[in-house]
């Protein structure tokens, strides 16, 4: 509960209308799109600039109020929960694309902006912003920043973090500092722009960004492979990456998945495939058709039944936009959702499938798996009900082994969605307790009074885990 006098700084600095704690807010911000975590807040605030942000994380340090950032809510691991009460901040003022520099090719963009407002900017002068997370249409920019989002892309063009370039910061003692610049080289001091990246919030307020352009593709061809056999697909991923051709999309879905997706988008998905490959590529038309026909003879080679090509703009952004509604297809199913991250070197994938289909039978559990084959990044998603605490720590056994499978196959417990709440257990497994405990100094260090996001990516205390 926050004291009044806590309350009149917040109101004084914001205004009456920008703050707001009546019940129905609180729990409209009690949770995120990892609904198995609710926590309610102590208040909602809504600045209009960095200077407010400024004065209300100043404010939350004089006072030790916990002080959680969020944009649409839309992550995955419970990374905005206010887990520790507190107040939610809210950038629905701070919304702006400040600047598209052509000359430099960047954009610089407030926090609250809408990550599709980004790429149709970028695109509306010729040039292109590549990360695009599933829930790219709702999802804002500083969201994305703070979790470092992936999306289909991915393989090709990197993540989040290879387009930020320079940010504005409020650190936890409410000073501004900025980092980085419209600067193609810059090794001035620690690199501050990439910690920020992916920091959950945990290490400060990210309030202005200035974000890498590159020109717009020319052309695109988009493709669909077909299997009988799950892992024909898988090893068709590996064949593709070996036979050193990258394209932008390469994605998988099992048959579990497709007949949901089907269901949902009703493009013509083929259900009777045990699995499909969503293959794309850009660039000039010559590479185009000489990567489109390479990856159709590997198709081929490795046992699809059958291989398209999209005919038309429309038939090809019918299929990608279907392979986008997975996880909304499958979240109709059963109450609760659980949807990870497992990713592996790419080499592995083969094996990562077969492993996660072994551990769904052995817990006898329905888990669809669907992902960013061509970087490794599977989302293996179970369909549950978090009323059914049997099974529910049945889910929780068997994604402990799916990510610790995904260690030893040489990969992480998450490629994208963040450590939050939900992969809090599990970080050991990737860093290491010295890596959790380096992590831990360097909070401690920028935020000795634990208010920035409390309670993610790893526990206030340390705490040794024998697993």
């Amino acid at each position: 509960m926050l004291k009044q006098e806590v309350k009149d700084r917040f109101i004084s600095i914001v205004g009456e209308e920008n703050f707001v704690d009546n019940n129905a807010s609180l729990l409209a911000y009690s949770y995120d799109s990892a609904t198995q975590y609710q926590a309610i807040p102590d208040g909602v605030v809504a600045p209009r600039n960095n200077h407010e942000v400024a004065e209300i994380v100043r404010v939350c340090n004089e006072h030790k109020v916990p002080i959680v950032p969020r944009g649409s809510g839309t992550n995955l691991c419970a990374g905005t929960t206010p887990v520790e009460g507190g107040i939610v901040l809210i950038f629905k003022h701070m919304n702006q694309i400040l600047e598209i520099d052509e000359e430099n090719l960047t954009m610089t963009v407030q926090p609250g902006v809408y990550t599709k407002d980004v790429n149709e900017a970028a695109k509306s002068v010729g040039l292109f912003y590549p990360p695009d997370p599933g829930s790219q249409h709702i999802s804002q920019i500083g969201g994305n920043i703070s979790e470092n989002s992936g999306g289909l892309r991915g393989l090709k063009y990197g993540v989040t973090r290879d387009y930020v370039i320079g940010l504005e910061i409020v650190l936890p003692n409410g000073e501004i500092i900025r980092t980085g610049g419209k600067l193609a080289k810059d090794v001035a001091g620690y690199d501050l722009t990439r910690l920020y990246v992916g920091a959950e919030g945990t290490l400060g307020m990210i309030t202005e960004a200035t974000l890498k352009l590159i020109p717009q593709p020319e052309t695109k061809k988009t493709m669909l492979a077909l299997y009988h056999d799950l892992e024909a697909a898988a090893e068709t991923v590996s064949a593709i990456i070996a036979n050193r051709i990258i394209p932008v999309t390469l994605e998988f879905l099992d048959q579990s998945t497709v007949k949901v997706v089907e269901d949902y988008a009703k493009v013509g998905l083929p259900t009777e495939a045990k699995a499909i490959l969503l293959i794309e590529q850009d660039g000039a038309p010559e590479v185009v058709e000489r990567d489109i026909e390479k990856i159709t003879a590997l198709c081929r080679e490795n046992k699809a039944f059958d291989v398209s090509v999209a005919q038309t703009a429309e038939e090809a952004e019918q299929l990608t936009s279907a392979r986008r509604t997975a996880l909304s297809a499958l979240s109709r199913l059963k109450p609760t959702t659980i949807l990870e991250d497992a990713t592996v070197p790419r080499s592995e994938i083969a094996n990562m499938v077969k492993a996660i289909n072994e551990i769904a039978a052995k817990y006898d559990l329905n888990i669809c798996t669907f992902g960013h084959a061509g970087d490794g990044n599977l989302h293996p998603t179970c369909l549950t009900d978090a009323r059914n605490k049997e099974e529910i720590e049945l889910v929780e056994q068997a994604f402990e082994e799916i990510f610790a499978k995904a260690v030893q196959l040489g990969g992480t417990i998450t490629g994208e969605h963040g450590v939050g709440m939900m992969k809090l257990p599990y970080l050991h497994m990737k860093v290491g307790e010295a890596g959790v405990e380096a992590m831990r100094n360097i909070k401690m260090a920028l935020d000795p009074n634990y208010i920035m996001n409390p309670g993610k990516v790893f526990a206030r205390e340390r705490v040794v885990v024998n697993k």
